[in-house]
């Protein structure tokens, strides 16, 4: 493999690319990606994910839905991103359908910490794309985060004028009971009797 040749195949490649993305362009993807890491060339995020350090470097949101997909950032993360919360968090916290969640499959990323949970496909919504990634509504984030935590986060110091209460009602009716009795008694928000 001529250096010439793997700097050529390396600007080819995205700002994020899997091992497959490799074995498109070589037929040697396992030497390529050895020479390419120790040439800092490429950056390995995770086993089988990597980072093209010829391309402007993709935010941690677009990272984080990347590697385990489909899935949306939420939660502490997208309320602050949608100005609710005011505290920066340190994880970003990623919903996914994947089954690899938990401690294990977390991944540090430009010092900050991505984590990712996985909610039943009926809980798999309320999200928008944004430019190379998917972000909860607001609503959502605060009725994820609640689902998965068992209390709204910040409490104190939590803006919900920006919210939507129609968006909200909507969104909550298809969680568990005990996710609106939360709510209701954290934000002191009425939901409607569900038939």
């Amino acid at each position: 493999m001529k250096k010439q040749r793997s700097i050529d195949i390396i600007r080819f490649l995205p700002s994020l690319f899997r091992y497959a993305d490799v074995a498109k362009c070589t037929g040697y993807p396992n030497v390529f990606l050895t020479r390419a890491i120790a040439m800092g060339y490429v950056i390995r995020v995770m086993r089988g994910a990597y980072l093209n350090m010829f391309k402007t470097a993709p935010g941690i949101e677009e990272v984080a839905c990347y590697l385990r997909a489909p899935a949306y950032i939420s939660c502490e993360w997208a309320l602050h991103y949608h100005h609710i919360i005011l505290q920066a968090p340190s994880v970003c916290t990623t919903i996914t359908l994947s089954t690899s969640v938990g401690n294990r499959y977390k991944v540090n990323y430009k010092g900050t910490v991505i984590e990712y949970s996985k909610l039943s496909d009926k809980l798999f919504f309320g999200f928008e794309s944004h430019e190379g990634f998917n972000l909860a509504y607001p609503e959502k984030a605060l009725l994820d985060v609640v689902y998965l935590r068992k209390k709204i986060p910040f409490q104190d110091e939590l803006e919900i004028k920006p919210l939507d209460m129609n968006r909200l009602n909507k969104f909550a009716a298809i969680f568990p009971k005990t996710i609106q009795r939360i709510m209701k008694k954290g934000i002191n928000f009425s939901f409607p009797e569900q038939n």
